[in-house]
């Protein structure tokens, strides 16, 4: 265990803190891979049936969902421990299942994730829990449980204790996660104190319960905003009512420290013996919450075991939560994912659209998801004139999205000839970027941008009217997943030919004179 403990560290004079920076998350990052992190609680199976709703059941008032696909994922202490693992770490999960089909899934779903160990315990008498949600344009319509909450006891909660003392040794993070489905009682609490104890490792809880006292010492308790007003019977509105709140719980709670989740509202940390500081969160598009708490825990954990100072800890599990939110589901994150949202939260709002191939993908598949038309255009875009803008601008009138393919600086040069591009690829993409017509800027190296047509699958592709369909590329591919090929119309007068030529001529008459 290291001299200095991260908790125990002399408080920052700074209350508010900054977004991690690159150089602290890169730092980070090197020191996670090897950390063993050991994820203790209640295991789910979270079920997603995705489909489109277009119209009422005759039978009842009720959206009928045309079922199209479905996503099986562990959820709650499961997901905790594919996020450790998703980051780089060595994770051991304990927790519980029955002798079920949905059991079977479990074990099935812990053996495909790379990094994870599992220690599941079966309890014939209970079902698995599972939680299925039925999704529709983004939204959840409906969510169906089947579990059984009441608290393991006997010889089941006996062998829980014993596994929980295989699969924490040498972890430098324990990592509790309550969410009443009677997993975690007296004597597991008290077994995880005793391996965070002999391991040095820190021991981190996340409960759903309304009273945190009965964890006792544990070196951090992870409520939300709603569950610390809960338990303190105060309003956790602003950052003054929070530190009250957080004032009280630990003088109610025998914690060594308290984190408490606020959602756009970030995140704020009381330790014993210091001032309260807050993390302000980065805004970032929400497309589904589920799971962000599991990420925001597992990042923690794992910037725990790593030794990171606490302010680290806790801005990485911010960023790692801000990413996770942006995707489908219990989704976990990982470290490349983390260094492009540490890019962009240091961004202008046009740099910040400047994306790759990858990131494309990912953008178009949440926009997808949530029902938007994605078009796609491209171009050298060497020069942006008037016929641009109104070109880009009707491009977007056509879809609810639009992503722009832009040919590499040695594309335009093949393409165009020497002493082309007059402006590099950073200008270029920059330019465009800040057009409030264009969503996304996606640099090629290709002759052509059929690659990215083939990953993007747009709704839409669009060229100018100087173009005929059949001379449009990837309008085979488009037409054939069922898009439309737009040609919009092109604005007299106004090219980048003409515009070097017109700035050749004026450089001419300059010399002359």
């Amino acid at each position: 265990m290291p001299p200095c403990s991260p908790l125990d560290r002399t408080a920052n004079p700074q209350h508010t803190l900054s977004p991690m920076d690159l150089s602290a998350l890169q730092h980070l990052l090197g020191l996670a891979p090897g950390r063993r992190v050991a994820c203790v609680g209640d295991l789910m199976v979270d079920r997603f049936v995705y489909g489109e709703v277009s119209r009422v059941s005759p039978e009842a008032p009720v959206p009928v969902l045309a079922r199209s696909h479905e996503l099986m994922m562990l959820g709650a202490a499961g997901n905790v421990a594919r996020n450790v693992a998703a980051l780089g770490g060595e994770v051991s999960l304990v927790g519980l299942i029955g002798g079920d089909a949905e059991g079977n899934e479990a074990l099935r779903l812990v053996g495909e994730e790379a990094g994870v160990e599992g220690y599941l315990v079966t309890d014939s008498e209970r079902p698995t829990t599972l939680k299925t949600r039925f999704v529709s344009g983004g939204q959840q319509l409906l969510r169906v449980d089947l579990e059984a909450a009441r608290p393991v006891a006997g010889e089941v909660e006996q062998r829980l204790v014993r596994t929980i003392r295989d699969a924490a040794k040498g972890a430098g993070a324990i990592l509790l996660s309550d969410y009443g489905k009677g997993v975690v009682t007296e004597a597991v609490i008290a077994v995880c104190r005793e391996a965070a104890a002999e391991s040095g490792g820190k021991l981190v809880v996340d409960s759903k319960a309304r009273s945190f006292a009965r964890y006792g010492a544990v070196d951090m308790i992870k409520p939300n905003a709603a569950e610390l007003g809960h338990a303190t019977d105060l309003p956790t509105e602003t950052d003054a009512e929070v530190e009250l709140a957080l004032a009280k719980a630990l003088d109610l709670w025998e914690a060594r420290s308290i984190l408490v989740t606020r959602a756009s509202k970030g995140i704020s940390l009381a330790v014993r013996g210091e001032a309260v500081r807050h993390f302000p969160t980065v805004a970032r598009e929400v497309f589904d919450s589920s799971g962000a708490g599991d990420t925001t825990l597992a990042a923690l954990g794992l910037a725990l075991a790593a030794n990171a100072a606490i302010e680290d800890a806790v801005a990485f599990a911010q960023l790692a939560s801000g990413v996770a939110v942006g995707k489908v589901g219990t989704a976990t994150v990982t470290p490349d994912e983390l260094v492009e949202a540490a890019l962009s939260a240091h961004m202008a709002p046009a740099e910040a659209k400047v994306a790759t191939a990858q990131r494309m993908v990912d953008e178009v598949a949440r926009w997808r998801a949530k029902g938007l038309k994605v078009g796609f255009t491209n171009g050298c875009f060497d020069i942006l004139h008037k016929g641009h803008v109104a070109y880009l601008a009707q491009a977007r009138a056509w879809c609810d999205r639009l992503v722009v393919g832009l040919n590499s600086d040695e594309s335009v040069r093949r393409l165009k000839g020497e002493g082309r591009p007059v402006n590099d690829l950073e200008s270029r993409a920059l330019v465009l970027a800040g057009l409030g017509s264009v969503d996304l800027v996606v640099p090629f190296e290709e002759d052509t941008p059929l690659k990215l047509i083939e990953a993007a699958r747009p709704d839409v592709l669009v060229k100018g009217a100087d173009y005929s369909e059949s001379e449009v590329v990837g309008h085979e591919l488009v037409k054939g997943w069922g898009g439309d090929v737009k040609l919009a119309p092109i604005v007299e007068g106004y090219s980048t030919t003409a515009a070097i030529a017109k700035m050749a001529g004026s450089k001419r008459l300059g010399r002359a004179s």
